[in-house]
């Protein structure tokens, strides 16, 4: 009977291991990308089910503090900053095949400066990393191997604002703005957005004529949401906790709309805003607050943009960094930088409202990219 005792524990795992994958091919593959300065070792990969469950599927790659992931436009490729914590060293920027529930890597390069702690791309392959420390734009470009060139270009920001974290310039995010080559970089320590141009003959930026929108004193704006409509900007202030609307001109320039604050007006402690994003459909803002731990739902009026608050959830941990909707819209993830978790809610279309799904274990997670 022993001999037959090593063949039933193997059939069994089998079949355990079976139905592991079976789970989570069946879910929806995301990377996660950390801070390394504790138990993490890099990018990971998790998977979300149909009805909200979370599942860990494992490392993806090592890497050194990857803090902000994109993905090329064709979805094969998948680029990470490294957020070097030594000021006087350059940060990089990395490439990786995407090659199943793991990432090769193909390239790495200097992104410019110091802590680059946002990277995005174009469908013409032009990559562009926010600076934080450097104070500037880097900017490469993939080809269609998935290789980043050399640095092409750097973006040098100058100016400070009224704080102790705005005595000089700190790029915190850059996004490509419509097809036309438009780029606003979003700069906490300036306390401005710059507008640019891509200029792909010079392979470089070139500042609009109106270069820069100035946010209120000591604001300190850090990522910004586009409405479907083209026509409004969300940019979240981190200083303040606040949302300030952006209106386009007929001349196709941005004036500042209404500021709608993060917190409920009886909070009293430190807090500070990390992430915001809108629902495809345009009817909902929502934007993380790290030390409030929440996140703030704004239902968007469909004739002015104004936000409205409809109100506060708890993100079930602490200090959200990043958060995203799912593809579909159904679900709302975020990362949790100092409980080490991850947590799934349900969205609700119509009121904007979110209710609690999952939770799971993550080392210091920061971006979450699907």
């Amino acid at each position: 009977m022993k001999q037959y005792i090593p063949i039933v524990f193997i059939l069994l795992l089998a079949v355990s291991c079976n139905k592991q994958t079976s789970k989570i091919s069946n879910g929806t593959p995301f990377y996660v990308g950390t801070y390394t300065d504790g138990d993490s070792k890099g990018i990971y990969q998790y998977a979300l089910q149909e009805n909200g469950m979370l599942d860990s599927i494992g490392l993806a790659a090592e890497a050194d503090n990857p803090s902000f992931l994109t993905k090329s436009k064709d979805g094969n490729y998948l680029l990470a900053v490294s957020e070097i914590s030594d000021k006087h060293k350059m940060g990089a920027v990395e490439s990786y095949k995407i090659d199943g529930n793991s990432l090769k890597l193909l390239s790495k390069h200097s992104s410019g400066g110091a802590h680059p702690c946002y990277i995005t791309v174009n469908d013409k392959g032009y990559v562009l990393t926010a600076n934080y420390t450097g104070g500037n734009i880097g900017m490469h470009q993939l080809n269609n191997r998935g290789e980043l060139s050399e640095l092409l270009f750097v973006q040098q920001h100058s100016g400070r604002d009224s704080t102790d974290r705005q005595e000089g310039p700190h790029a915190h995010s850059v996004w490509f703005d419509g097809t036309k080559g438009n780029v606003i970089s979003v700069d906490l320590g300036t306390n401005e957005l710059w507008f640019s141009k891509l200029d792909t003959l010079e392979n470089k930026l070139v500042l609009a004529d109106s270069a820069k929108l100035k946010m209120n004193s000591g604001a300190g704006p850090r990522h910004l949401t586009f409405h479907p409509n083209g026509e409004w900007i969300y940019v979240v202030n981190e200083l303040n906790s606040t949302v300030r609307q952006l209106i386009k001109t007929n001349e196709g320039l941005y004036v500042k709309g209404t500021v709608t604050s993060t917190l409920p007006a009886d909070f009293n402690g430190e807090s500070y805003c990390a992430d915001i994003h809108i629902s495809h459909d345009g009817k909902f803002v929502y934007a993380s607050n790290r030390g409030h731990d929440s996140l703030a739902i704004y239902s968007v009026d469909p004739d002015t943009g104004t936000l409205s608050l409809v109100g506060f959830e708890s993100v079930k941990g602490k200090t959200p960094r990043n958060f995203t909707l799912t593809p579909n819209n159904e679900y709302l993830l975020v990362a949790n930088q100092n409980s080490n978790n991850i947590v799934s809610f349900k969205r609700d279309s119509v009121t904007g409202k979110l209710t609690f799904v999952d939770e799971i274990k993550a080392p210091k997670p920061v971006c979450i990219l699907f």
